[in-house]
């Protein structure tokens, strides 16, 4: 198998620990802050390099990853000539995801102005695409009680929905803000746009920081948490990424008895009339 999401899915299942600090305390030094203990647990779930030393992990990520980001521009990492990843902690579950001032993303662009260029140029071969996934962890007290990767395309809508409401209300709000002289590091909301997109799950705080509704709010009906169980982990892939896979890939992991794997259709975020065919993968510790 390759390194990709389906990987990344049964190294999680056959890890088997969701306790954060367990994780680190065996297998990493000398990184204490969650955030920072949950993209590692990301990037081992991807590299299949869990429960390798430290030392021996930073050699496996510069064969697995052709970009690992930082905290002020997206994503946090890129698969070599494949998919990238951007990780969001959440303390409680059903919390919306803060996303600053880079709107939702249905693909990595390199023409976005957000990201570096680094990432731009972070492969031999120029891309001007690629699928994204959004990783959202609840953990609280340093356990990960669940996680939901979800591409991109089944989460947010085009780029160009965002960027229409963006850059007209930032040139306004750049001379609104230049104008009340405010001290170095003080900050003042003027507003809100809410509904931004065709879903209605989208905000924009008018100081041009983003917000989006918890993939477990939207796709409720389909991803339900039980409260007694100990971990949820949830994947929603449009069904043509999930079937350009190898069938090797697809074969590990629905031959999984721990894994559930289900045909769903999911409101288009372009355009809700239209429903999207897309694969749930489902594992639950009870």
């Amino acid at each position: 198998m390759t390194n990709n999401i389906l990987r990344a899915i049964l190294n999680i299942v056959a890890f088997g620990d969701n306790d954060l600090k367990s994780y680190a305390s065996t297998y990493l030094n000398r990184i204490n802050a969650v955030g920072e203990q949950l993209e590692f647990y990301i990037k081992d779930a991807i590299a299949t390099s869990f429960k390798l030393p430290q030392a021996q992990k930073q050699s496996t990520y510069s064969k697995v990853f052709s970009y690992l980001g930082n905290q002020n521009n997206p994503p946090d990492m890129i698969i070599k000539n494949s998919d990238a990843f951007e990780i969001k902690k959440i303390e409680t579950a059903f919390a919306s995801l803060a996303l600053n001032s880079s709107p939702p993303k249905n693909k990595l662009r390199a023409g976005d102005i957000r990201i570096t260029e680094a990432c731009r140029n972070c492969e031999n071969l120029a891309w001007k695409e690629k699928d994204l996934f959004y990783v959202v962890g609840n953990v609280k007290e340093g356990v990960v009680n669940s996680l939901f990767f979800i591409q991109g395309v089944c989460y947010a809508a085009n780029h160009t929905v965002y960027d229409k409401i963006h850059e007209p209300i930032k040139k306004d709000v750049d001379k609104i803000l230049d104008s009340l002289d405010l001290e170095k590091g003080e900050t003042v909301e003027l507003g809100k746009v809410k509904k931004v997109d065709p879903l209605g799950i989208t905000e924009l705080r008018i100081r041009g920081m983003w917000s989006i509704e918890n993939p477990l709010s939207v796709f409720e009906e389909i991803c339900p948490i039980k409260e007694d169980n100990k971990f949820n982990l949830f994947a929603l892939i449009r069904k043509d990424k999930y079937l350009s896979f190898s069938k090797e890939d697809i074969k590990g992991l629905e031959s999984s008895k721990k894994i559930s794997i289900k045909d769903v259709k999911i409101r288009d975020p372009n355009n809700p009339a239209k429903l999207m065919e897309a694969k749930l993968i489902t594992f639950v510790i009870k």
